[in-house]
């Protein structure tokens, strides 16, 4: 069985990279004017609620990295250990990070050993949009991997430019509080007609001695956080190869360094570790697309990743605690889109993963284990003047086996969506949107096979989600613009994967949870132009979750909210753009929060409110531009947590300098 579907995917590759048929110029010319469009479009029309932020955006709100972007879209919860080094993950309408995909231009990410992206890994400077993305998309043509989880973060880099072929270089320092020191170069060049690429490169250095203070009731400790230093570099090389009018190619070469120490956990009268971590990440990805006429084309994708991570506790005698893993993965697929009829679309996707991993001793993870992951996905979209109808019906296998040891059983689901949305008015932007999706989870390496902790019986977490929204975005006078949406919806995960003791000593994590969510996303933006130079304009976002746990009638956590998971949260952000210099004031808070589901006493991490400024102006000169911006972060040096026993940072500030030719 497993030979007929790799030789299936092999072959569909190999049609794909030898089809060499033109069309038109004049459709190639389409594509490529409407893409950006398109995206901004689908905020409005999409039959999922689809939340984007492009650079005039995130510079407006005052966004200094891709977590301070996600702070201010709604539905997203996210850890955040603190300080630049910190790692920093998502989870979105309850569901958990391992329900969260990042996809990366138009590739995912992956991590088949925890399942959680640390989105920290990722510049900001090179980051041309980012989308949160809750239920299916409205663009079917894409991969299956793509619609495995119930939310995605598309993050897309700055798009090579075609308007010459002179060379372009960006280059920027960035200096803040607590050590921080950021240098940033990238080159860019079109050096045909058809070809152009760009090199990037970017490195990072924090001390992360950042000042916080602990109370214990009527005592207050101010100390330093320490052993937090963080050195971490990035490297990106990019190409577009526009073959002839209905053939394209496109690939990257990525490369990741962190080197960090990790400052643990703050406790009373004690902040002593010496623990540190190094993560290394390089992978290759190309992307080939082609349009055999106007009713056929076909995509094809193809990575190999690797990831090691190096933990260390000199704490320990004899290295009792240190860990090596080492992660690969082989991925292709391939998309068929059919369009017979100009409201009739159709696709269909196969998706082919391996995935192994191995760890330094039998303390880390047991029998050697990987994984054959094969997606098929068939779609069909409906879509006239007022109406979007989209329907997809996905199939997932996983084929599990070790080098030694037991493996964990394979597992096949069918998992079905349905979506649509639908014009109100004639004369106004205003949609309404309606939602279902069923997918499910396949435990992580570390849920099946890590010692003393993993279990080899898990079955796969299930998820359903509803959801019911509209949008609306019109003029509500010659200078004055606004756009809102409103989603209500309800979530339920059932077979939730736990870690439960065993004993004094051991965990195992095994099938117990239920979990059902309730909640409200709302954002709103308006935009007020005061004259040809002057525009006032204000964006936010409100959220309300209610998790909670439904596992066992009885259980101390049964109909309690879920750990780190906030009623409510909030962001907003009020920017004056003129021709002098811009300025944003900008505020993100949530309320109380426990870090356990139990609710034990004295567990409860207290809401915050933080509030900073952002001002920015730019030079132009012939064909060079510079840009100076100063951030200044909690501004009344707000002490608060998201994790508990990790503080973050009081108040700091940012200065960054670019230079564009």
């Amino acid at each position: 069985m497993k030979c007929v579907y790799l030789f299936g995917m092999l072959l569909m590759s190999v049609c794909a990279m030898a089809q060499t048929d033109t069309i038109t110029g004049r459709v190639h010319q389409l594509e490529e004017v409407t893409v950006t469009e398109t995206q901004r479009k689908h905020t409005v029309t999409s039959t999922s609620p689809l939340h984007l932020l492009d650079r005039h955006d995130m510079l407006t709100m005052g966004v200094t990295d891709i977590a301070d972007a996600l702070y201010r879209l709604p539905g997203i919860t996210l850890r955040d250990y603190g300080g630049a080094g910190g790692m920093k993950t998502v989870s979105v309408r309850g569901f958990g990070s391992k329900h969260t995909g990042v996809c990366y231009d138009g590739i995912m990410l992956s991590d088949c050993q925890s399942g959680e992206i640390d989105l920290s890994r990722y510049s900001m400077d090179q980051v041309d949009n980012l989308s949160l993305l809750i239920g299916d998309q409205d663009d079917i043509f894409i991969p299956a991997r793509q619609v495995t989880t119930p939310a995605v973060i598309n993050i897309q880099t700055l798009r090579l430019s075609t308007d010459d072929r002179m060379p372009h270089l960006t280059t920027q320092i960035k200096l803040g509080s607590f050590g921080y020191v950021s240098p940033f170069i990238r080159y860019e060049q079109r050096v045909t007609s058809r070809f152009a690429f760009n090199v990037l490169g970017e490195y990072v250095y924090a001390d992360n001695d950042y000042p916080y203070e602990l109370r214990n009731v009527t005592t207050t400790i101010s100390d330093r956080r320490n052993n937090s230093r963080m050195r971490s570099g990035h490297g990106e090389i990019n190409f577009k190869w526009d073959m002839n009018a209905a053939n394209h190619l496109s690939g990257k070469v990525y490369y990741y360094d962190n080197d960090r120490q990790l400052p643990g956990q703050v406790h009373y009268y004690s902040n002593v570790g010496k623990e540190t971590l190094r993560d290394r990440n390089f992978f290759g990805q190309l992307k080939y697309q082609t349009r055999w006429s106007d009713q056929w084309s076909l995509k094809w994708l193809g990575k190999f990743n690797w990831y090691s991570s190096s933990y260390r506790d000199p704490l320990y005698q004899g290295g009792v605690n240190d860990a090596d893993y080492w992660q690969r993965e082989m991925y292709s697929s391939i998309a068929l889109l059919f369009t017979p009829h100009r409201h009739w679309s159709f696709d269909y996707s196969a998706d082919y993963a391996f995935n192994n991993l191995n760890g330094s001793s039998i303390r880390t993870t047991i029998g050697r284990p990987y994984r054959h992951t094969i997606l098929q996905s068939a779609t069909v979209k409906y879509k006239n003047n007022r109406l979007t109808l989209i329907g997809r019906l996905l199939h997932s296998l996983y084929l599990n086996d070790t080098k030694d040891g037991q493996a964990t059983t394979n597992m096949r689901r069918f998992s079905p969506s349905l979506s649509l949305s639908y014009w109100l008015m004639d004369e106004r932007q205003w949609y309404m949107r309606l939602s279902y999706k069923n997918i499910f989870r396949a435990p992580t390496f570390n849920e099946n096979y890590y010692f003393h902790y993993g279990s080899t019986d898990l079955k796969p977490e299930s998820t359903h989600q509803m959801n019911v929204g509209t949008t609306f975005e019109g003029n509500l006078s010659s200078s004055l613009s606004l756009m809102g949406t409103l989603d209500g919806y309800y979530n339920i995960v059932y077979d939730k994967i736990m870690a439960v003791p065993y004993n004094m000593f051991v965990w195992h994590c095994i099938n117990v949870g239920k979990v059902e969510v309730l909640g409200i996303d709302a954002t709103l933006r308006l935009s007020q132009q005061l004259g040809r130079l002057h525009q006032l304009s204000f964006t936010g976002s409100y959220s309300y979750q209610n998790a909670k746990d439904k596992a066992v009638d009885g259980a101390l956590s049964y109909g309690h909210q879920l750990a780190y998971t906030p009623e409510h949260t909030f962001s907003g952000a009020l920017s004056y753009e003129n021709p002098w210099v811009n300025l944003s004031v900008h505020a993100t808070g949530m309320s109380k929060r426990w870090a356990n589901n139990e609710h034990y006493e004295d567990t409860d991490i207290d809401a915050y409110a933080e509030v900073g400024i952002t001002a920015w102006h730019s030079i132009r000169f012939g064909c060079h531009q510079l840009e100076v911006r100063v951030d200044l972060k909690n501004l009344f040096d707000k002490q608060y947590e998201l994790v508990r026993f990790y503080p973050m940072p009081g108040r700091s500030f940012q200065i960054s300098i670019k230079y564009q030719l």
